[in-house]
């Protein structure tokens, strides 16, 4: 699964690096067969909970950096905030996560694993080529759970029908429902590839076992 990385956003940013992991799977929102999903899930946000005060999340690496990405982008990182630091902040104040379906929950766990922002769509929502690149002033789509979001600066995901995705927050197009069969999984990177591969193996693997996974491509997209 390529990612083409438009050079409007290397030129603000360029250490970015995508692990992307196309699958099938089965979506499953019953919480009683996902138990032993959350079970997991569970443990990382108790240790999150436990170990990190709200007031150091921003200090986390992969936040760090990904905020510094931002602010080259001309979008500020604590109004628009990356969504694994959107995540911590929400464990770390002991508000625990949503539970949604296992592919959604296989997604945030492991952005809690990586700290990197980690987005996943439908594929058969999608059309033509997608790249990554910086939303223009004006720009808007309806964000899940959110209403219409500002994109204007963030770092987006698009195919021929317009943007889709950012590391923010995600539109309602190609988000995961119980119909979703054939996925996409990006975890974004904007301090290079270094730690994607094993992030990369640890998702194919939560695939596998929680959604009935079959893993059909698993590349690292940089520029």
């Amino acid at each position: 699964m390529k990612i083409i990385i438009d050079e409007k956003i290397i030129e603000k940013c360029n250490h970015i690096a995508i692990g992307s992991i196309e699958s099938i799977v089965v979506v499953k929102e019953d919480n009683e067969a996902n138990e032993e999903l959350w079970k997991i899930i569970d443990e990382q946000a108790k240790a999150i909970e436990n170990k990190i005060d709200v007031k150091e999340i921003s200090k986390i690496k992969n936040i760090a950096d990904s905020r510094v990405a931002y602010k080259a982008f001309g979008k500020d990182p604590s109004r628009y905030r990356l969504s694994s630091e959107a995540l911590y902040r929400r464990i770390a104040r002991g508000l625990g996560l949503y539970k949604v379906n296992n592919v959604v929950d296989i997604n945030n766990l492991i952005s809690l694993q990586s700290a990197y922002s980690v987005g996943t769509y439908d594929l058969d929502k999608l059309r033509g080529e997608i790249h990554f690149t910086i939303a223009d002033e004006g720009e808007t789509y309806a964000g899940i759970g959110k209403g219409e979001l500002n994109i204007t600066n963030l770092p987006v995901f698009y195919d021929e029908e317009g943007k889709f995705g950012s590391t923010t927050s995600d539109s309602e197009r190609a988000m995961i429902t119980a119909d979703a069969k054939h996925i996409l999984m990006n975890i974004v990177s904007f301090n290079g590839e270094d730690e994607l591969e094993k992030y990369m193996d640890e998702a194919c693997e939560l695939l596998e076992k929680y959604a009935d996974g079959k893993i059909l491509s698993k590349e690292i997209n940089k520029c």
